[in-house]
């Protein structure tokens, strides 16, 4: 079988790589004030820009990386066509706002578009997010002088906005637990698609075909993904691909991909509250071994990682990262791992609805996604006893697709949102998909498959407000090149 290697000098290194040893970084939301300097800019510095390169020699790794994503409003703010603006996908000009995209995402009630921070159609316009990682906060050397760590190189970078036509808005902080745990208190992170041609190995049930992730690229329908391309003439095209569907015309979008950020606040006390009513002793204290194993049961994964389709009756600890199973093979019945769990529903694996393993196995590579996370708030592990973080506490969950629709949108409508799931009726994802709200006489349940009959948890909370969020396209390394001559 014929493997196209990835031209990982081209693609930024965000979408391949996660950067796990970057365990700080800042997120800086930026408007285009002057299109001339901005290119100016791009035109020397997008050899900053960190690709997805291989470095073998650990010790030539940089302490900082920098990536860099527009929106819609950004491209056209530095100048692109509206004919070329126009063949990039219907989601990313629409945005993530627009009513109908806000009605298959859930958007409503205290996580609508009216009540966020950042994103809406009332915010100020964001152009650009750049991307600032670094492997520590702040730091000096022995002999007293900064490192380039995330912070101080930031403050590197914030020092030449104004002269580069650039005015920041506002900026998001991230961090990575070294353990990686988010704040309801769960190893995150694990469950990551292999990306065919990028050098990485696996398991073969996760490798999926480049084109669901990148431009230029075969999917898993053996197409290449709707690219934007050149429909008018702009620039200096020799810096551009032609289109490898054969139209002849020239890819904006060949290494490149589309990010999805959403700010996503937690309710850590209303979570494990929950969780605690639901499992207390009779005497009414907190039973906190079955309140764990309920939480578990909920997200599909123990606090420590273990899968609980594998370890249904506690868990496996420490710092467990193991992937390689399958639902149909170890849990047909979800007697272990509930049906409805956030991790099931988000991918199936080999058990989709009432199909095959070989044909869910091809329908769930057909919606995954790169999904990449940051800690925002104080760093916090959630537990049935410690339910109290200081301020609000979240993740700004990131996510990378060649199509919107396909990938991201759906996972958050039909196997987050929709309540029907296999055998089940009314059991939204307990995570991503419960309403705040829910119409009269509706039911949010979670149900937990058993012998002689299946358990019913009524009347999940919602545990997640949308505060903000926006799509961006995430250009290659030529490209960003070929942006500062349009």
């Amino acid at each position: 079988m014929d493997i196209t290697l990835l031209e990982l000098e081209n693609i930024q290194g965000y979408l391949i790589r996660g950067y796990a040893h970057m365990l700080y970084s800042r997120f800086v939301y930026l408007k285009i004030t002057d299109a001339e300097a901005t290119k100016k800019w791009l035109s020397t510095t997008w050899q900053e820009f960190t690709s997805a390169e291989r470095i073998h020699d650990k010790s030539k790794i940089s302490p900082t990386h920098l990536n860099i994503a527009f929106t819609h409003d950004g491209l056209r703010a530095l100048g692109l066509d509206e004919d070329n603006l126009g063949s990039f996908s219907r989601e990313f000009r629409q945005g993530m706002v627009s009513p109908h995209r806000s009605r298959l995402l859930g958007d409503a009630d205290s996580s609508s578009p009216e009540h966020w921070i950042w994103g809406a159609a009332h915010h100020e316009e964001i152009h650009i997010c750049l991307m600032v990682f670094g492997n520590d906060k702040s730091a000096k050397d022995d002999l007293g002088k900064d490192k380039l760590v995330c912070l101080d190189y930031y403050a590197e970078l914030a020092a030449q906005f104004e002269e580069n036509g650039l005015l920041e808005l506002f900026h998001i902080d991230g961090q990575t637990q070294p353990d990686n745990k988010e704040h309801f208190g769960f190893r995150d992170g694990i469950s990551q698609p292999i990306i065919e041609g990028s050098g990485r190995v696996g398991n073969q049930d996760d490798v999926i075909k480049a084109g669901e992730f990148l431009f230029g690229y075969k999917n898993e329908f053996g197409v290449y993904p709707d690219t934007p391309l050149l429909r008018r003439e702009q620039g200096n095209t020799n810096l551009l691909t032609s289109d490898a569907g054969g139209s002849g015309l020239k890819d904006i979008g060949k290494d490149g991909t589309f990010m999805v950020m959403r700010q996503l606040d937690q309710d850590v006390a209303k979570f494990w509250n929950f969780m605690n009513d639901n499992t207390r002793n009779p005497d009414g204290t907190i039973n906190e071994a079955e309140s764990l194993k309920l939480g578990a049961k909920f997200v599909g994964r123990w606090q420590n990682g273990g899968p609980i389709a594998l370890f249904p009756d506690k868990d496996p600890g420490p710092h467990s990262d193991i992937n390689d199973f399958g639902y149909a093979k170890f849990d047909k019945d979800g007697l272990k791992c509930p049906f409805g769990s956030h991790l099931r529903r988000q991918n199936p694996r080999d058990s989709v609805d009432d199909h095959n393993r070989h044909t869910s196995l091809k329908l769930s590579k057909q919606h995954r996604i790169i999904r990449r996370a940051r800690l925002y708030g104080q760093i916090y592990e959630g537990s049935p006893t410690n339910t109290s973080p200081t301020g609000e506490v979240g993740l700004l969950f990131i996510c990378f697709n060649a199509d919107i629709s396909r990938q991201f949108e759906f996972l958050q409508y039909t196997w987050s949102n929709l309540p029907k799931n296999k055998e089940l009726y009314n059991d939204p994802d307990p995570i991503l998909g419960v309403k705040e709200n829910p119409d009269p006489e509706e039911e949010q349940n979670f149900t937990i498959q058993d012998l002689p009959v299946n358990r019913t948890v009524k009347n999940m909370p919602r545990v997640i407000t949308v505060k903000g969020g926006g799509y961006f396209f995430v250009p290659s390394i030529n490209v960003l090149r070929y942006l500062a001559t349009i």
